[in-house]
């Protein structure tokens, strides 16, 4: 096996419905996502060819679809939807996503709430 490398895209932040709560559906609210894939990088090194590689460009068009497609109750379910378009690139061997909430209906003071899973091929 080939030694893994990373690429990693933090910060997209993307309008969705997601909750539990009728209001959260209704009205929504900003998520930021983040990314973290483990994958052989020495091809693209070596060829200088974007074919080569996972486009990140391509990949944040990808997650903010999913983010702002079809609402989930629970942020799981959507960062392992996203994990799950992650890993259709067969290049990519692991993926962590992080899903932020920080609009989150929490009636104390906070500056954040997240999910991280991690995935791997097979």
């Amino acid at each position: 096996m080939d030694v893994l490398d990373e690429i990693v895209l933090t910060g997209l932040t993307v309008f969705g419905h997601h909750g539990v709560f009728d209001f959260e559906r209704r009205d929504g609210q900003e998520f930021t996502i983040d990314l973290r894939l483990m994958l052989p990088l020495s091809r693209p090194a070596a060829s200088d060819d974007v074919l080569d590689t996972v486009h990140y460009g391509e990949l944040a068009d990808k997650v903010a679809a999913i983010v702002a497609g079809e609402p989930v109750n629970l942020i799981e379910k959507l960062a392992e939807r996203i994990a799950d378009a992650v890993l259709e690139d067969e290049r990519v061997q692991l993926v962590t996503v992080t899903v932020h909430k920080p609009h989150a209906p929490i009636q104390q003071t906070f500056a954040d709430v997240a999910v991280v899973v991690h995935r791997r091929r097979g």
